[in-house]
């Protein structure tokens, strides 16, 4: 490993790197961190978003295409100990690979421009597993991209940038706004809202869905208020045919997005 390795948690640099796991830190700094080989290199694949890596001698060795990127990119590459790793990481086991990124997101009009199709949603959603794992939905089902209201988790957190799986820097995200806001402008781009609820009239066998479509889902334990409720085209709910009381929202989330996905691409 070419350069001296990082062997002190208390260091300048590991410190500062450190603190992205805050989000107050995130937002000030305009940073966060991508852990693990496969958000590394998503990362990477995006010019100017990874600033820094950290990496340990032997992932340096099992990711050498990796790092030798970064490299190519003139990206700063900082050896670390196994401590350093562990101090720096927040997965019980690291692979040993830790990305200092700049923030993606974009505004809501570059996000949801004209000729969006597929936009997903997430209006009070708290939990940071749920949350990448629709993102991670979403890229997979070919949406346009992904709106995370202003109630709801920061995309940037470790949980949810680990469980986009790399999705984060593949479509375009949008943070903190309204979900007024949201619904005014996916209306004005030309795409029927609707509100993916457990209380919906219709199910998801009973509404049309090749045309544009926005979903809007709600927080994993009270859904979406009435507020929102009203706000959407129409509330729909997933049939349940078996005894299951309900899915949960990052299921629910696949089983609408995918039934669009799939009435637009046979229309």
């Amino acid at each position: 490993m070419a350069g001296s390795e990082l062997t002190n948690i208390k260091s300048p640099r590991v410190k500062a790197a450190k603190r992205l796991a805050k989000r107050a830190f995130r937002d000030r700094d305009r940073a966060f961190l991508a852990e693990g080989p496969q958000a590394v290199r998503e990362a990477l694949a995006l010019p100017g978003v990874a600033v820094e890596l950290f990496t340990t001698s032997e992932a340096e060795i099992r990711y050498a295409d990796i790092v030798t990127a970064a490299r190519l990119a003139g990206i700063p590459v900082h050896g670390a100990s196994g401590e350093v790793m562990a101090e720096l990481a927040q997965t019980v086991t690291p692979q040993g690979l830790l990305a200092v990124c700049r923030f993606v997101h974009v505004p809501l009009a570059e996000g949801v421009a004209e000729g969006a199709a597929l936009v997903a949603v997430l209006a009070h959603v708290r939990d940071p597993g749920n949350a990448g794992t629709v993102l991670r939905t979403a890229d997979a089902a070919g949406a346009d991209a992904v709106v995370f209201t202003d109630a709801s988790v920061d995309p940037y957190n470790g949980k949810c940038v680990r469980a986009s799986a790399g999705s984060l820097f593949h479509l375009p995200v949008v943070t903190s706004a309204s979900v007024v806001q949201v619904v005014r402008h996916l209306k004005e781009r030309g795409l029927r809202v609707l509100a993916a609820d457990g209380a919906g009239t219709k199910t998801l066998d009973d509404v049309d869905l090749d045309g544009p479509t926005a979903w809007i889902f709600g927080n994993e334990a009270w859904g979406l208020p009435e507020e929102i409720l009203g706000l959407a085209d129409e509330v729909v709910r997933v049939p349940i045919y078996g005894r299951a009381e309900s899915l949960n929202l990052a299921t629910a989330a696949a089983v609408c997005l995918y039934a669009s996905a799939r009435a637009q691409r046979s229309a």
